[in-house]
C-alpha cells in the first residue's frame, strides 16, 4: 500500500505564525501529541507537543524553528517508507506532501498500525515459527521446501539481521495452526528453532482422550 492510500485530509494543521497556545488547544481537542506546521501552501515539518510546553504561550510557531522536525513522506511512496520515519523520529504522525512541498493530507500512527497489522497477515489462522540462521545458511528456497513437505504453506516471511551476533533470525506465518511436524522437520535437518506458536498435535490427541474419558464416565 502507498503513503497517499493511508493518508487524512481532514486531520488539523497549525500556521507557522499562529500562536503556540493554539497549537496545543488543537493538540488538546484532538488528543495528539504532533501538529504539521505550514507556511502559507508549503509543509515546513512536524512540532511536538512536549517542545511546546517548553516555550511561552503567546510565541509563535515561527520561534521554535529549532523544534520543528522536517521530515515527511510522498504520497507515491510504500508505508514502510512512513513506518520507517515515524520510527525513527519517534512520530505520532507524519505529513505526506506533493512534489511542490504542498501538504495533502496526514498518515497517523494508529492508521499505521492498522495497515502494518494486515500486511503482517496477524489477522489470518495460521503458526509462527522463528528461525535463527547464521548468513551464510540462509535458503529461502529450503525453507519453502521443508515447509511443503509437510503439506503446508509459508503465507508470511519476515527476516532480520540480529546485532550482537549476526544471526538472521526468519518468522515465518504459516497456513497451518498444528505446526509440531513442521517444528520436528526444521530440527531434523539441523535448524535452530528459536520459538513457535501454534496448536499442537498431542494437544488435539490429549483432549480427544479427555473427551472419550469423559464420555465413558458418563456411561
Amino acid at each position: 500500500m502507498l503513503a497517499a492510500q493511508l493518508l487524512n485530509s481532514s486531520f488539523p494543521t497549525i500556521h507557522l505564525y499562529d500562536r503556540v497556545s493554539m497549537a496545543l488547544q488543537l493538540m488538546e481537542e484532538y488528543d495528539i501529541q504532533h501538529l504539521a506546521v505550514v507556511n502559507e501552501e508549503k509543509y515546513v515539518g512536524i512540532i511536538g507537543k512536549s517542545d511546546l510546553l517548553d516555550v511561552s504561550e503567546t510565541n509563535t510557531i515561527a520561534t521554535t524553528q529549532e523544534f520543528i522536525i522536517p521530515v515527511s513522506v510522498k504520497g507515491e511512496e510504500h508505508f514502510l517508507v512512513a513506518l520507517k520515519l515515524m520510527a525513527e523520529k519517534e512520530l505520532s504522525l507524519l505529513a505526506v506532501v506533493n512534489e511542490q512541498t504542498e501538504l495533502i493530507g496526514i498518515i497517523a500512527i494508529t492508521d499505521l498500525m492498522q495497515q502494518l497489522s494486515r500486511f503482517l497477515g496477524t489477522e489470518e489462522k495460521g503458526g509462527l515459527i522463528v528461525l535463527e540462521i547464521a548468513r551464510r545458511n540462509f535458503s529461502f528456497g529450503e525453507i519453502c521446501r521443508l515447509v511443503e513437505t509437510n503439506d503446508a504453506l509459508i503465507t508470511q516471511c519476515n527476516t532480520m539481521t540480529e546485532p550482537d551476533t549476526g544471526l538472521i533470525i526468519v518468522t515465518l506465518k504459516l497456513n497451518k495452526i498444528e505446526i509440531s511436524a513442521i517444528v520436528a522437520t526444521f530440527q531434523r535437518y539441523d535448524y535452530t528453532v528459536r520459538y513457535y506458536f501454534g496448536q499442537e498435535s498431542y494437544d488435539n490427541e490429549l483432549k480427544d482422550n479427555y473427551q472419550h474419558l469423559l464420555a465413558y464416565l458418563n456411561v
